[in-house]
Formats: C-alpha cells, sequence, structure tokens
C-alpha cells in the first residue's frame, strides 16, 4: 500500500505538482538536482535569521544529546529557564510570566482560555471576545472562533463560539473601528473578557496594514473599561514589522502576547503566551480547581527552548537591526518603481512586509490569480505565496541585495503577465 502526504493549505485535486526540496540554506531552498529557490516568504513567515543558522544547528544538536524531551508538569529544565531569562530582555517589564507551547495557534488557545480563566477565577461572568475584522489567529478551535469567518473555516461553523467584531480600522475610517470597540467594551450588560489583534498587520487576511496610532487607542479604550488586552505576535513578532515586537511602536504593553514562529529563528516549532501578574494570580491558589488546565506532551520541549536561546543569541550578537533597517530600504525602492503600473492597487509596507494586489476583478482570497500566480513564481525559482491577488514579501533577514532584486525582477515580470487581463 502506497500512503499519501496530505498537504495543508493544498487543492490536491487540481493536480500541480509540489517540488521536493533537499536542503536549505540562508535565504535559498535547494532541489536534489542543485536548483537554487529563494525563499522570499521565510517558508510561511517562520525563517528569520535564514535556514540552518549554525548557531541555532548546533544548539539542537548539543542539546539533543544531553536532555531530548521531559514532562514539564510539576518538573523543569536548565533550557526552560535560560530561555524565560532570555526572554526578559526582550518582553516588557510587565509580561512576568510565561507559559510555552508548541505552535502560534496554540499560544492563541493558551491566551484565550487564560483570559477567561481570569475572570471565572475572579467570580466575574465575562465570557465574549472582541476581534478585528480580517483577523486569522490559527487553525484551532478557539483560534478559527475569533479569525474571520469565511472560506478558511466554513464547514466548521457548528464548533466555532460567538465573537464581538469590530471593523478594521481603513485609512480614513478608522474612528469606526473605534467607537465599536468603545461600546463594546461600555456595554455594563455584556462587558467583554478581552480583546484579540494582530498588532499593525493583519497576515492571512490578507496583509492588510493599520497605523500604531491606532493600535494604542484600541489598547487604551480597553484599559479604561478594564478588558483585557490580548497581542497575537505570532507573525509580526521577531522583526518582522521593524521592531521585535509590534506592539513597541505604539508603547502597547499588552496583557497576553503570544509569539511562536520566529521564537527559535523558525527552525523547530515552539510558542509562548506571556502574560502580566494579575493574570497569573487570578489562578494562583491553594484551590487546585483554579490552576489553569493546558498543556501538552512537548510543552517546553528541551531543544525548541534551546534552539530559541540560540535565536535570542543572534538578536544580541549579530547586526539583525542592520538587515531588517537594509530590506525596509530596498522594499520602499521597489514600492517607488511599482507606484506608476496601472495593475498595482494598495501598495503598502511594515517594516520588512511589503505588499500589494495586482488588480484582476476579483480581490480576494479564493482569486483564480492566486494559482496563476503561485505557479509562475514556482517556475522561475521564486517561492511566493499570494494571498489571492494579493502579492507580498516577507524574506529572512539575511537575504541579500542581489537575491532581493531577482524576488523584485519577477514580481514585475507578474505585473506586466496577470495585471489589468
Amino acid at each position: 500500500m502506497s500512503i499519501n502526504i496530505w498537504h495543508p493549505f493544498t487543492q490536491h485535486g487540481l493536480g500541480e505538482p509540489i517540488p521536493e526540496i533537499a536542503r536549505a540554506e540562508g535565504p535559498a531552498l535547494y532541489r536534489a538536482d542543485g536548483t537554487r529557490i529563494i525563499d522570499a516568504i521565510s517558508s510561511w513567515w517562520v525563517q528569520t535569521h535564514g535556514h540552518c543558522h549554525p548557531a541555532i544547528v548546533g544548539a539542537i544538536q548539543e542539546q539533543s544529546a544531553r536532555l531530548d524531551q521531559m514532562i514539564f508538569a510539576g518538573w523543569t529544565h536548565e533550557p526552560a529557564r535560560k530561555l524565560a531569562d532570555g526572554l526578559s530582555e526582550f518582553l516588557p517589564d510587565s509580561l512576568q510570566h510565561i507559559f510555552f507551547s508548541d505552535s502560534g495557534s496554540t499560544a492563541v488557545e493558551v491566551a484565550l482560555k487564560m483570559a477567561l480563566g481570569y475572570w471565572h477565577n475572579r467570580g466575574e461572568k465575562r465570557q465574549k471576545i472582541l476581534v478585528m475584522e480580517h483577523s486569522y489567529h490559527g487553525d484551532t478551535i478557539g483560534a478559527m472562533s475569533v479569525g474571520a469567518r469565511g472560506v478558511f473555516n466554513q464547514a466548521y461553523a457548528p464548533l466555532l463560539f460567538d465573537v464581538g467584531t469590530i471593523a478594521f480600522p481603513e485609512a480614513g475610517a478608522e474612528q469606526r473601528a473605534l467607537d465599536q470597540l468603545e461600546a463594546y467594551c461600555s456595554d455594563k450588560d455584556h462587558r467583554p473578557a478581552a480583546l484579540i489583534v494582530e498588532p499593525l498587520v493583519l497576515g492571512a487576511g490578507g496583509m492588510k496594514i493599520y497605523s500604531a496610532a491606532i493600535l494604542r487607542e484600541m489598547a487604551d479604550i480597553c484599559r479604561k473599561h478594564d478588558v483585557l488586552f490580548i497581542a497575537d505576535e505570532v507573525m509580526t513578532g521577531w522583526g518582522r514589522t521593524g521592531t521585535v515586537f509590534a506592539c513597541e511602536q505604539a508603547g502597547v504593553e499588552p496583557d497576553i502576547l503570544c509569539m511562536a514562529k520566529g521564537l527559535t529563528g523558525g527552525v523547530i516549532p515552539l510558542a509562548v503566551t506571556a502574560a502580566t501578574d494579575p493574570v497569573f494570580q487570578a489562578h494562583y491558589s491553594q484551590d487546585r480547581a483554579q490552576m489553569f488546565f493546558h498543556s501538552s506532551s512537548f510543552t517546553a520541549n528541551p531543544i525548541a527552548c534551546a534552539a530559541a536561546s540560540a535565536n535570542l543569541a543572534i538578536w544580541r550578537d549579530e547586526p539583525v537591526k542592520q538587515r531588517i533597517d537594509a530590506i525596509i530600504a530596498s522594499h520602499r525602492a521597489f514600492s517607488d518603481r511599482l507606484a506608476d503600473r496601472s495593475a498595482v492597487s494598495g501598495l503598502r509596507q511594515c517594516g520588512t512586509i511589503m505588499a500589494f494586489e495586482i488588480d484582476d476583478g476579483a480581490g480576494d482570497y479564493m482569486s483564480s490569480l492566486g494559482p496563476q500566480l503561485l505557479r509562475f513564481f514556482r517556475d522561475r525559482n521564486i517561492l511566493l505565496r499570494p494571498l489571492g491577488n494579493t502579492v507580498y514579501i516577507m524574506p529572512p533577514y539575511c537575504i541579500d541585495g542581489e537575491d532581493l532584486n531577482s524576488v523584485y525582477g519577477v514580481i514585475e515580470q507578474a505585473v506586466d503577465h496577470f495585471g489589468n487581463r
């Protein structure tokens, strides 16, 4: 019997080729025949310093020979403690407690359970979660519930819980979102438990970008009404927006912060949900029924923790900020090149993330242009994965100008080929 591999977000019925990769190094993937593919989306937004960074690989090799895995309920280990100490240099002082898990979706589930447990243990019936239109927070049940309803989750609608939705703060219409948030938070008969947002950039929702000032105002409204503020930094964290965490640009210290993807440099799965002391204290008791009921078999895996500590060392010891700034400047110059093309709309950038739409008359995730663009880029050895007709670039920070120019050149070819057809 032959076993078939079922790939994520892949419609096998279309018969598209699925290339096999043999190895990776820096900003590139390599096929067995030596074909080099520029990874312009950091392999789904995870790679920060590039593939197979020697420091992270070395940390994994060393740790795997010493302590590979152990239970974390009631036991601990040095790699977890070292990582916690290291994270204190990057997180705001108010986030004093971290909870380990193993994916971005799970980090969000943990955050939602922390928020609901916070109010439950305080004896307050607050259960509504507020979300932002077009958001995406993952593929587990809670994460899907706080994400936008649509093609991603329509088959699973019976499993999802109700939420309160505020509008995306489109430029020029930001006040509508703020007014909706104010109305939800000030409703004394149905006080919400928390607001969860992707700060500054909505990823799978179409790389939509809003300002740091609006993020600050949303956090202020939540603080005024004693509503927990959850920042989902799974995608935006670890430099994507130009700062280590997007919340820094707004001067926001969330009650709960989720991180994953770049936490280990994108090499191995690990997630952290960081929380303030009041959130932790709401679960701290002599009553065992008030403990935080969440875990997974691989919570705080020692090998993953060692990889994450190696990532922190790279941030401390290598010129990561300079690399990020170089990408930001390069994207700006490329945006100027695209600005006068009639087929391009919605040019936008936040840090190392650049995005735009190729006008095709459909304009959503299910646009038929998406698979065509994916094939076009794949045939030219560029890994870009458009969100429908939205093309975006999110490269690893080690990418150089030559590779970026190759990516830009192929994108310009795609605009010329598919635009205004």
